[in-house]
């Protein structure tokens, strides 16, 4: 049982770009909190990141290819977003070389996380090292040590190997699978698990930065286990090469499929709506928002949390305030259920 005075123990699991601004917004409910008149202003949290390890694409892609280490990207993304220093320190972490033979390409971040590796002879390590080089406020954990690649089998019968190859085929996905498929979860992340108030997962990419996280053995039976709330953040459009037509419904099918079990307590959909501009832009690549069908999300057992989680700018994406204000209420509703 958790005390009630104790943090509200978030565990986060995903990867890209939808993970780190939900982190982001996470953040600032994870420093101390201010107090009014003696009254908290803010929830008091601890945050923990397990984050997919199988991109093989861009920076991250080579220096694997060439250091045989885990991809740092996603990972770095993460640090970023949960770092206390966003003016410099994340800033390098971010900063990319625009030339220079074997440097092009690549991010500062990426390179010092690699570098640690080599030093430490772990990646775990190297993560742990760069976090508090950047003081962030949580922990962050790759979802296996294990050097794996990702596989789909398409629905045409044909299987495709690297998530690089998966995200550029056009063909609708039957099946991820890892490759080994023997590959163990962090005993620390596991432990994050069994004693959160909330389990998120995502937002982000569903067949290659959230599914790929419950193939890891003994993840899918851990969140299964754990008394936490869990709940998934649907995305906001349609991904080409992966989620293409999908609604909200069929994202939680296929969370059920590959982890073996409904495992979701709620699904958090947008109401927001996209600006006309931006939806044609969208529109001129056959890409739409995912429809919020929540009769048949309600159908699957899963309850439904419909907020306007937009943050528009040249592209739609999470808005980070909006998305942890979010997290927060369900955490609360977790504590309680831990209690």
């Amino acid at each position: 049982m958790t005390a009630p005075d104790k943090p509200l123990r978030i565990v986060s699991i995903g990867g890209g770009t939808g993970l780190s601004a939900l982190l982001q917004g996470l953040k600032a409910y994870a420093r101390p909190a201010a107090s009014v008149n003696g009254q908290p202003a803010a929830a008091s949290i601890d945050v923990t990141a397990i984050v997919t390890v199988s991109d093989d694409g861009g920076s991250s892609g080579r220096l694997r290819r060439d250091f045989e280490v885990l991809p740092p990207g996603d990972i770095r993304n993460c640090m970023v977003a949960l770092s206390e220093d966003e003016a410099l320190l994340s800033r390098l972490f971010q900063y990319r070389f625009q030339n220079g033979r074997g440097l092009k390409g690549h991010s500062f971040g990426n390179l010092f996380l690699t570098a640690l590796t080599r030093v430490t002879g772990d990646f775990h390590e190297a993560v742990k090292v760069s976090s508090e080089v950047l003081r962030i406020a949580g922990a962050i954990y790759p979802c296996t040590a294990k050097n794996i690649v990702l596989e789909a089998t398409l629905q045409d019968g044909r299987r495709v190997t690297g998530e690089t190859k998966i995200c550029k085929s056009r063909a609708p996905i039957a099946r991820i699978s890892l490759l080994p498929d023997e590959c163990e979860p962090l005993p620390d992340a596991l432990e994050a698990i069994a004693g959160a108030d909330l389990i998120t997962l995502g937002p982000g990419s569903l067949f290659t930065s959230v599914i790929p996280n419950l193939l890891v053995r003994g993840v899918a039976d851990a969140l299964r286990n754990s008394p936490a709330i869990k709940a998934y953040f649907v995305n906001l459009m349609w991904q080409p090469g992966e989620t293409m037509t999908f609604r909200a419904s069929d994202h939680v099918r296929a969370i059920y499929d590959h982890a073996g079990a409904n495992l979701l307590d709620y699904a958090v959909v947008n109401t927001g709506s996209v600006r006309p501009a931006l939806k044609r832009k969208y529109a001129s690549q056959q890409v739409k928002p995912v429809e919020a069908d929540m009769d048949e999300l309600e159908r699957l057992g899963v309850r439904v949390v419909a907020e306007n989680l937009l943050h528009e700018s040249a592209t739609v994406r999470h808005n980070p305030g909006a998305a942890a204000a979010v997290a927060i209420r369900l955490a609360r509703e977790g504590r309680g259920r831990r209690k």
